[in-house]
Formats: C-alpha cells, structure tokens, sequence
C-alpha cells in the first residue's frame, strides 16, 4: 500500500458489515488515492478482504496434502509415494517468514486509524479485524519458528546505504504469545458478539484464538521441560515453566467465554441425531444456521472461489471425473476409534484362535464404534453420493490362497465360476496402484456430496473450518485438566463425546493426558491440528522416532498418546470364496503395510521448530538460528 493502492477484486468469501454473504460481487475498482480508499467502507473493506484471502493455514482443503503428514494417511498418488521411502524431514519444513504481509497489515492500520469520514463503529470494526489478522499471522509464526520480531509499525528505507536501522531480533517466545493473547483482549469489543458471522473476525473467533494460543503455551511452558536441549538461552525458543498455570487459566477463562454464550449462541452441530456419523460429516458442509462453526475460509460457486478437494478425494469408482482417492486414511486413525461403551478395542479381525471372522456385511466390521469414525472415513461398503464403494482386495479361497488383480476390478476365471468374475473392487485396494483405496479406506471430512462437487467444471465450495465450538470444548477441558480440575475437564469432554453416540460418560478419575490427547486425535483429524499438539506436547519426537512398525503394533496400546505412529497402515477386505459354502461371499479382513512405505518417519529434535533461512540470518546478525539445526 503505498501513495496510490491498487484494491484488489477480491476472489475470497468474507461476511459483510450486515450479513456474511454481500463481499461475493464486488467488481474492481480503478486505482484509487489512498485518502479515498481509507474513507470508503466499501473500499476499505476491499482492500480488508485481500489481507483475509492470504491468512496462513496448515492443513486446508486446498493444501489437501498435508492432510496426510504424521501417518493419519497414506497418499494414494505415485508422485508422492517418496514421502513414504525417507527418514523424515529437512529443518526448513513447514517454515514461514512473511513480513511482507505483516508490513501490508501495519500499513492498513496506520491508513485506517487517520481516516476522518469512517463511522466509528466500522472504523473500530475494521481496526479490530487488521488486528485479528496480524495477530492470527504472528500466532502462525510462533508457533513454527518460536519467538520472532514483533514488529508493530511499517517500515521504509531510506536509501542511505545504511540498512542497520531495519533490523530487530527475535522476541522471546513467551513475548510473540503474550502478544497475540492480549491483542485478542484489545479487540473482542469491537467485533461483532455473532454466531451469524462465519468469514470476518468475530468476538468469539478472537477468543477462540486466544484460548488456543494460551493453551500451546502453557504446553510449550509445562512439557517443555521434558526436551531441555530444544531451547535458546535468550527465551527465543522455550518458555519458563512457571508461567505454565498462568497460561492455562488465560485459555481456560477465554474459552468459558465462548462456552457460556458471551460471546454469541455456539453450541455443537447436531440435527441428525438418528445418524451421528452423518451428522459429524455435515458439521463440515452444512452452511445453513450451523451452530458449531466460529470462524472459517468459505468459498462460493458463483464467486469462482472453489476447490477440488472432492475432485482429489472422492472414491474413484463412479466419480464424477474418474479422479479421486488421494487421500487414505490409515488403520492407525481408524483403530484409534472407541467403541460406544468408551472402550479401547482393536477392530475385530481375528477370533481367540487366530482364525479369520467372517462378516455378512463388510461395514459390521466398523459398528458400535464412535459415530466420528465413519463421519471422519469412508469404511468398505458405506456410500457416497448414494454410491455404494466397491473396496476390497480380492478372493480368499477355502485353501487360504487369494486371487487378485493388478488394474481396478479386473475379471479372471476362477475354479468354480463360469466364466471370468470380479477378483478386486473399482475401488481397489490394490498395492502401487494410485487413486485408489490403497489402505482400504478414502477420507469422508470434507467431502462434497452435491452434485457436481467431483468436476472439475464445478468443483466444491465446501468451507474450511478454523475455528469450532468442539475445540473450544476440548480446549477448556484440556486447561482445566492441566489446573487439576478433572471433573470439569470430564464436563466438557462428555458433551463432544456424546455427539458421538459414546453412552459411557467419563469421570473425573478417567481423566489423564493420554485421554486428552486421544480425543483431540479422533476429533480433529484431518483439521491441522494434531501437527502442533504433538510438537506443544514435546512428543514427536517418541511418536515419530524412526523405528519400523509391524502389525501388531496397531493393536497394543492404543490410547497411549506416544503410541508409535512412524507409518500408515492399511485393512484390506477380502470375500470368501467357496461356492455351494454358506458362507461364500462372506468378508474377512488382514491389515496390510502399503509396500511402498519403506521408510519411518523420525522427527529430530531439531523439527521442532522450523529453520529460519541463511539469507535472513546473513542479512540480520540480530537474528539467532533455532537449536539442534
């Protein structure tokens, strides 16, 4: 932004001043005197709108890859199978430096705040909303970085020759989060207490963003101890521990806020109570007076804002494009799911004698189970767009051999068929083949099921969600647990628990950090969070530690919030054939390593925060470089 601003045609969804939808047909405008421009809400609220369509996110709908990363997944695509076949990841991963943007954030500010013909509600509106943005970006910062500049006032060279004046070092990491905290405090009045409001900051999207940045920490403040080498001696990296309680009573407080409806009506998205897995799917499409939703990206068909998330993703076998299937959950994820009752058990493959069992139906498999498992994945035999998948592996003879194919359901003869018959679904799972059901599960979150939503003519305008009242929950619950506060810990953890469809409640006694960290991990997979928890946590490092997995793995300990997790794991179905046998045409299941997983995730100590490049350290001496790098 300088003497004259180009505003932007903006392409992202916002909320207006009025309602949520009236950004959705701006045209351009012309370029236009900053005097001007800062004098118009409309225009300011173009230029606002262009800030918001560059809020950084880990983990979204149109980044779908990273959906994968930690082994939640497996991609089902060839050009990412290295991913699998390496040790881990280089220090640079996941970092991110942009002061660009903050300068453009500051800019808007400091136009904004000399305006003389803004009503002073839009105008405080508008500043409260700058804020939230430039907080929200130092909050990404911190959280992958550690402590970095704050850097609060644009900043312009003179042309002297002399740069030193622009440089600032590092801020201690406690400083970046206090800061993002009490920006949060600043602003909340001047938003909008409205549940109505998706796209544009809000009183309860401020909050919510506090609570979850008091929250990490408090963790980072608390667990840190536990890996003393990944810290710098400035407080650039690594928090005092005794701040630790303090933290979580900001997060805690914040999130009662939400909670107990100060701060708009929120509650947790429930219309569907006969189908709690439909309904957990719904949460994440349903635009229609959804109560759960804080603060999200949106998109908008008739805007040309869409994505192909659902394009990328859906099951291939009668998708609209014959494309899809990216995405493959893994059994690690999917065993993780409690039964109804609120118990731990492996998914029933094997009877006591080590025999197969056999089931009439392949989604018998998955019944009984917490109603996010099949909210969250597509399991063998459910549906999508009214399509049953055709998920399964192969023949499993009475001798035990299996025939198969190598292509998408092939046909061959087999001894007692005429003719040639199906050996393996359209949907795989089949070993190497992309686009496929390669761990014999796609991803559902997410998912499209307008028509439509698979071309790539029309794509999906499905929102990305940021902020959501279960997270508030799970936030409370977590900071109330960490200030010994078990029962109002279990409180909250039973209301998201019981949109689930678990009858059993949970008391205070129940209440540890591996239950805390397992319902974050069942609750928000795919939302790109569980990256961040298990770096806050200091656990990444033992979950991701390198060593190899065998199958047994996947059903010991399961709960144990450092269960390994270094590689996906797959269940494929098989039908039992054995014609003139009453149970021909039966489902058995074996789980399965994809073979082109070679490799075992290892997660350094030195990942625990992102390298901050040699050109900025070169260029800055003020700057000190992250440990263990």
């Amino acid at each position: 932004m300088k003497k004259l601003l180009y505003i932007l045609s903006f392409s992202a969804i916002l909320s207006s001043c009025t309602s949520d939808s009236d950004f959705l047909d701006r045209e351009p405008t012309n370029i236009l005197g900053q005097e001007e421009t800062f004098n118009r809400p409309d225009l300011v609220l173009s230029v606002l709108a262009d800030l918001y369509n560059r809020y950084n996110d880990f983990g979204t709908v149109e980044d779908w890859a990273s959906l994968a990363q930690f082994n939640v997944a497996f991609w089902s695509e060839a050009g990412r199978y290295g991913e699998f076949q390496n040790g881990g990841w280089g220090y640079g991963a996941w970092g991110t430096w942009d002061y660009g943007y903050i300068r453009e954030m500051n800019l808007f500010l400091e136009r904004l705040e000399l305006s003389s013909e803004l009503e002073p509600s839009e105008q405080a509106r508008f500043m409260a909303e700058g804020r939230f943005l430039r907080a929200s970006y130092y909050f990404t910062m911190v959280k992958r970085m550690g402590g970095i500049p704050i850097i609060l006032e644009s900043q312009t060279y003179d042309f002297s020759g002399d740069a030193t004046y622009l440089r600032f070092p590092r801020n201690t990491e406690a400083e970046v989060y206090d800061f993002v905290i009490s920006e949060a405090d600043e602003i909340m009045e001047d938003l909008p207490a409205s549940a109505d409001v998706k796209s544009r900051a809000t009183k309860a999207a401020a909050l919510a963003m506090k609570a979850r940045a008091a929250l990490y920490a408090g963790s980072i403040a608390k667990y840190g101890q536990n890996t003393p080498s990944v810290s710098l001696p400035g407080g650039e990296i690594g928090i005092p521990a005794s701040r630790a309680d303090g933290y979580y009573q900001q997060a805690l407080s914040a999130a009662q806020e939400i909670i107990d409806g100060n701060a708009g009506n929120y509650s947790l998205y429930l219309k569907d109570e006969a189908n709690l897995s439909n309904n957990f799917a719904a949460l994440f499409y349903d635009k229609s007076n959804n109560p759960e939703v804080i603060f999200v990206e949106d998109f908008m068909l008739q805007s040309g804002k869409a994505h192909s998330f659902t394009i990328a993703n859906q099951p291939r076998f009668g998708a609209e494009e014959e494309e899809g299937g990216r995405i493959n959950p893994a059994l690690n994820l999917v065993q993780s799911f409690e039964t109804i009752e609120g118990e731990y058990e492996p998914l029933p493959i094997m009877d006591e004698s080590g025999e197969y069992i056999l089931y009439d139906d392949p989604q018998d498999l998955f019944a009984n189970r917490d109603a996010r498992l099949e909210g969250t994945v597509i399991v063998p035999g459910s549906t999508f767009k009214d399509r049953e998948t055709d998920i399964w592996a192969g023949l499993q003879l009475e001798d035990g051999t299996v025939v198969s194919g190598d292509s998408r359901g092939q046909q061959k003869e087999v001894a007692g068929s005429d003719g040639p018959i199906q050996v393996v679904g359209f949907d795989g799972p089949i070993d190497g083949v992309e686009f496929t059901a390669q761990t014999g599960f796609y991803i559902r979150k997410y998912q499209d099921p307008k028509s439509g939503s698979g071309q790539r003519g029309v794509r999906s305008d499905v929102w990305f969600v940021r902020y959501r009242f279960a997270e508030v929950l799970l936030n409370a619950a977590e900071a109330a647990f960490e200030l010994g506060q078990n029962e109002l810990a279990a409180e909250y953890m039973n209301r998201v628990r019981s949109r689930a469809g678990i009858t059993t409640e949970l008391t205070a006694a129940d209440i540890n950090f591996d239950r805390i960290a397992h319902e974050r991990y069942v609750e928000f997979a795919f939302e790109g969070l569980h990256f961040f928890d298990l770096k806050r946590w200091r656990i990444a490092d033992q979950v991701l530690d390198g060593i190899s997995m065998e199958a047994s793995d996947l059903v010991s300990n399961i709960g144990d919030a450092t269960k390994r997790r270094t590689q996906p794991f797959g269940l494929w179905p098989y039908k039992y054939y054995n014609p003139g046998d009453p149970n021909d045409g039966d489902w058995l299941f074996k789980i399965v390593k994809p073979n082109r997983v070679t490799g075992a995730d290892n997660f350094q100590l030195g990942n625990y925060y992102s390298e901050i490049g040699q050109n900025i350290l070169t260029n800055n001496p003020l700057i000190v470089r992250n440990p263990n790098q």
